[in-house]
């Protein structure tokens, strides 16, 4: 199996129990406030995987890449408003309807791939992101 295979696989696992997790952890907890202190114990637990790896040198390197830096704010940005609205989907929602359309975020990913970078999507790829567009709504309200 390929690496990036592997990975994105463990991901998705991952990403599986965050829903879960966060159903659970929601109950009687503001979704902001639930949000904001995952978003601490990320950035520690991230941080300790940097340092367990002897990467911390390597913190100035990416300060001192201006451009590279405004897009991983961004990131940060609009990954913190995806969580924000996550959770408050999740706070209301069954994880059943409210993962599929938040997965909808690959068919928006791989559009906004194509016309920002011009990546080309097969037909047989344009036809499955379609499958996955359909398939999310067809979870969530059916």
């Amino acid at each position: 199996m390929e690496s990036w295979l592997f990975y994105a696989l463990l991901s998705a696992i991952s990403a599986a129990f965050v829903s879960i997790f966060g159903k659970v952890g929601l109950s009687g907890v503001d979704s902001n406030v639930a949000t904001a202190i995952r978003a601490i114990i990320m950035a520690l637990f991230l941080v300790g995987v940097v340092a367990a790896q002897g990467n911390l040198t390597h913190l100035s390197d990416a300060f001192s890449d201006k451009r590279g830096l405004l897009f991983i704010a961004l990131s940060g940005i609009a990954g913190a408003t995806s969580w924000l609205f996550y959770f408050m989907a999740l706070k209301t929602g069954n994880v059943s309807q409210v993962a599929p359309i938040d997965k909808l975020s690959v068919v928006f990913a791989v559009i906004l791939a194509v016309l920002i970078f011009g990546e080309k999507v097969s037909l047989v790829h344009g036809f499955a992101i379609g499958m996955i567009a359909v398939g999310g709504l067809i979870l969530a309200i059916f």
